[in-house]
This record gives C-alpha cells, structure tokens and sequence, in this order.
C-alpha cells in the first residue's frame, strides 16, 4: 500500500471517528429525554438548525437543514472517497468484466456526489470534517461498511478472481453501511436537497448489493 493510501485511509478514520462520537452523544441525549423529546427536531442544538435559506445559484441545497443533514454529508464524503479508491483498484487487478464495469460505475456515480455535499457543506458554513469542529477528540473508533486499512492492503495485494471476490465481498458490506447512513437521513434529516440524495443513494447501492451477490454466487 502507497504512503498516501495510509494517508488516506488514517484521516477517514479521524473523520469517521468524530461523527460516530458525536452521533453517539446525539443518542445519549435523546435518551435521556424519553418522552420529552418527541416531536423535536433531531439535531435541533443551537449550533444544528438554521434558518430557511433562500435558492440562489450560491446555494445548492436552500431550505433548513440540521445536525443529520451536516453529519450525513460529512460522514458520506469520506465513505465515498474510499469507495473511489476501492474501485480504481479494479481497473488493473479485477479480471472479471461485471466487476470492472461496477466499479466504473461507482465512481461515475460517486465522485460527483462527493462534489455536491461538498457544495451543501460551503453554503451551509459548516467544515467539510467534523473533525475541524471537535479538534483533539479521540479517533480511534471507525464506521460501519469502511474497510479497515489491513483490508485494503489485502485488496490492493489481490489479483484475478482472488481480487473479483474480494472486491465484491468488500463493496457489499461497504454499501450496506452506506444505505444505512442514507436511511437514517432520510429519516431524521430535514433538508429536502440531502434527503433526495439520500434515497438515491439507497436506490443506486441496494441495486448494486444485488448484483455484487449475483456475481459472487457464479465466482
């Protein structure tokens, strides 16, 4: 594995690690709150919502947002980045043709994604890491679907059908994690612009899920 690939994989640990902390002190809280909370809006700290904003060329995702609209994007970023990575793999290593087209079509899919919360992340005034929110946090926790940095040593070694099931075994539980970021969005999110994001991407990678099974089923 190259010295940026470590580089690479050591900050969306860092990343990953704050969101997680600060999803889970979000938990804690609406615990605490039992009945209280209901009804209230899930991020609705004084740091979380805002007011509605007015579509302009300047913003890409107008309208209120709140805490869940900032994490799923901030969480989503770096889960994309190391799905881009995964899939520049496949182009020299894979040796079955479904998997190179998947993976083509993730990062068709996902590089421009990432440019777009990226955008949402500007217009809001919020960092695109959490991390620059919560400076001098533990890190040490990771996320569910990201790929350990052992795990993509192992991929990046693989080659063949080694690297075709490995691959897709990998992107399977990747997505899934994924999915399950972008239905907690949809759930508690506010912000229309995001949560129509959210539903394609549960859209998009539930139906690649389907057919990383059907290949590894024929494998």
């Amino acid at each position: 594995m190259t010295a940026y690939t470590h580089a690479l994989n050591r900050r969306l640990s860092r990343r990953l690690a704050v969101v997680a902390a600060i999803t889970a002190g979000g938990l804690l809280l609406a615990a605490c709150g039992g009945n209280d909370m209901e009804g209230m809006d899930h991020g609705s700290g004084s740091s979380a919502s805002a007011s509605p904003t007015q579509a302009t060329s300047e913003n890409p995702a107008p309208g209120a947002f709140n805490d869940t609209d900032v994490m799923f994007a901030q969480m989503m970023i770096p889960h994309h980045e190391q799905a881009l990575e995964m899939s520049k793999l496949a182009d020299s290593r894979a040796s079955d043709a479904e998997i190179k087209t998947l993976a083509e079509e993730i990062e068709k899919a996902q590089d421009p994604e990432i440019q777009t919360m990226r955008s949402w992340l500007k217009a809001w005034g919020k960092p695109e890491s959490a991390e620059e929110s919560m400076p001098g946090m533990d890190h040490g926790s990771g996320m569910s679907g990201m790929m350990s940095d052992e795990g993509m040593k192992k991929l990046e070694a693989a080659k063949g059908t080694e690297f075709d099931r490995m691959f897709a075994e990998m992107m399977i539980e990747h997505h899934k994690g994924a999915i399950t970021m972008a239905e907690d969005e949809r759930k508690k999110g506010r912000n229309a612009t995001a949560k129509k994001l959210a539903a394609d991407v549960v859209k998009t990678q539930s139906a690649e899920v389907e057919k990383f099974e059907k290949i590894l089923d024929r494998l």
